[in-house]
């Protein structure tokens, strides 16, 4: 059970960063992935909230942490590496169906970047396919639950 946990505190940490990178940054070092290149739909490639300021972040702290829980440095990167894949792979589907940059889509935003670190880390962490299903629905409900309250308080923020 203690290894669930472990993978679940690094799939959050891992997709949380960003985040916490753009509360302590502001837009500094804002640097879109995309570099606001647009297909041929006229929709951004990915959208001006991927910025290497996240991955960056994500990179660095992810297998800080897995250091810290006891595990391998190459396995915080892995799970980083994967939640950062799965995040880039939502924002192009979302944009492809129209969405705008930073629009929630339930499931399109939690599962991607949950499932594929889960599914990389499975085997290295002993986690049977319940107990990372586990981790992965875990991460979906809990961020379901707390997007809205995240919202206004970043609508709390912006009016400040």
């Amino acid at each position: 059970m203690f290894a669930v946990l472990q993978t679940f505190a690094l799939v959050v940490c891992a997709n949380a960063a960003p985040v916490l990178a753009a509360l302590l940054l502001g837009s500094r070092l804002a640097s879109p992935l995309d570099a606001g290149w647009l297909l041929r739909d006229g929709r951004p490639l990915l959208g001006r909230s991927k910025t290497w300021r996240g991955v960056v972040a994500t990179l660095v702290l992810t297998p800080l942490v897995a250091l810290l829980l006891g595990l391998s440095w190459t396995v915080g990167l892995i799970v980083a590496l994967g939640a950062m894949f799965g995040d880039i792979l939502s924002s192009y589907l979302k944009r492809r169906l129209g969405k705008p940059s930073s629009a929630p889509a339930a499931l399109l935003d939690q599962v991607p970047e949950s499932l594929i670190p889960v599914i990389l880390i499975r085997s290295a962490m002993g986690l049977s396919y319940g107990q990372a299903a586990l981790v992965v629905v875990g991460f979906t409900v809990i961020n379901l639950a707390l997007t809205p309250v995240a919202r206004w308080l970043q609508g709390l923020r912006r009016g400040w």
